[in-house]
C-alpha cells in the first residue's frame, strides 16, 4: 500500500473512533509567520469580524479572514487540508467558517464545554453534522496557555446539553458565555468515563475534529499568546438551509474548494 494511502487510512480510522486526529502534515515556520502577521494586522483593524473580550479592547477572535486576505485564502486551498477534509467527509467540501481564536497572555478567557454542531443546526439550519474543523496552531501550545481540550469518542454519544432557541446577537456565540453548551456536571462525567486530550504541539501542528466532539479550552495562564486558527469544511451536499448570521461567520459560497498546485 502506498504511504499516502496508509496515512489517509490511519487518519480516517482515528477520526471515526475518537472524533479527532492529528494530521501528518505540518506547516513550516515561514508559512506560520506569514499567517500570524496577517492575523495581527487584521486584529488591529476596526472591522465587524474582529471580536473583543467582554468589556475590553483585548481581541478574542477574528472571522472570515479567507475572504479578504490572500495568505488565508491560500491556506484553505492547501492540498494537505483539502485532502484531509475530502477523505474524512467523503465528498467535495467548501469553507463554511474561518476563524482565529486568540488567547492573549494572562488575558485570554476560557471557552466552556460545548459541541459545534448545535450552533450550526440551530442558528444556521445545517441539516447534518457532515462537516469538520481543521485546527492549526499558530503558536507553540502546551497545558499552560489554554490548549483546546477534547473528550474522545463523545461525537458518537447522545450528549445532553443546554441548547438555546436561537440568539439574535451572533457575538454571544463567540463569547465566554455560550448559549449552546454542555453542562459542567455532564462534561465532568464524560471526562471521567472517556478521559481528556489536550491538543498541544509546536506552531504549525494540525488537527481535525468532529462537530459533535465535546471540547473546551481553559484560560491562558502563561506569559505567551495562543492563537488557534480554525477552518470548518462542510460537505457541498450539506449546506445550511437558512443561515441568518453574517456571511463572514457563515460563508454562503458553497463552491467546492480546489487544491493549490503549489503550497509555496
Amino acid at each position: 500500500m502506498p504511504v499516502e494511502q496508509a496515512a489517509t487510512g490511519s487518519l480516517v480510522a482515528d477520526y471515526a473512533a475518537h472524533g479527532w486526529s492529528g494530521l501528518p502534515a505540518r506547516l513550516g515556520p515561514d508559512r506560520v509567520a506569514e499567517l500570524r502577521a496577517a492575523i495581527e494586522r487584521i486584529s488591529a483593524q476596526d472591522r465587524p469580524e474582529v471580536v473583543h473580550e467582554a468589556g475590553s479592547s483585548v481581541v478574542r477572535a477574528v472571522h472570515g479572514c479567507h475572504r479578504h486576505d490572500d495568505g488565508c485564502a491560500r491556506l484553505v486551498r492547501h492540498p494537505a487540508l483539502v485532502d484531509a477534509a475530502e477523505a474524512l467527509l467523503g465528498t467535495p467540501a467548501y469553507v463554511y467558517q474561518f476563524k482565529v481564536n486568540l488567547k492573549q497572555p494572562r488575558l485570554g478567557a476560557a471557552w466552556p464545554w460545548h459541541r459545534d454542531y448545535p450552533f450550526w443546526r440551530t442558528e444556521d439550519g445545517m441539516p447534518e453534522p457532515r462537516a469538520l474543523t481543521i485546527a492549526l496552531l499558530l503558536d507553540d501550545v502546551d497545558s499552560t496557555n489554554g490548549p483546546l481540550t477534547v473528550i474522545p469518542g463523545t461525537h458518537l454519544l447522545d450528549v445532553p446539553e443546554r441548547v438555546g432557541a436561537g440568539e439574535a446577537d451572533w457575538r454571544s456565540h463567540v463569547s465566554a458565555d455560550l448559549p449552546h453548551r454542555v453542562d459542567g456536571a455532564v462534561a465532568r462525567h464524560l471526562a471521567e468515563a472517556h478521559g481528556t486530550v489536550e491538543l498541544t504541539g509546536p506552531a504549525g501542528t494540525l488537527f481535525a475534529f468532529h462537530p459533535n466532539l465535546v471540547h473546551s479550552s481553559a484560560e491562558n495562564r502563561s506569559d505567551r499568546g495562543r492563537a488557534l486558527l480554525l477552518i470548518t469544511y462542510n460537505s457541498v451536499t450539506n449546506a445550511p438551509r437558512s443561515p441568518t448570521r453574517p456571511d463572514f461567520l457563515v460563508d454562503r459560497d458553497t463552491t467546492p474548494v480546489t487544491r493549490l498546485a503549489s503550497t509555496r
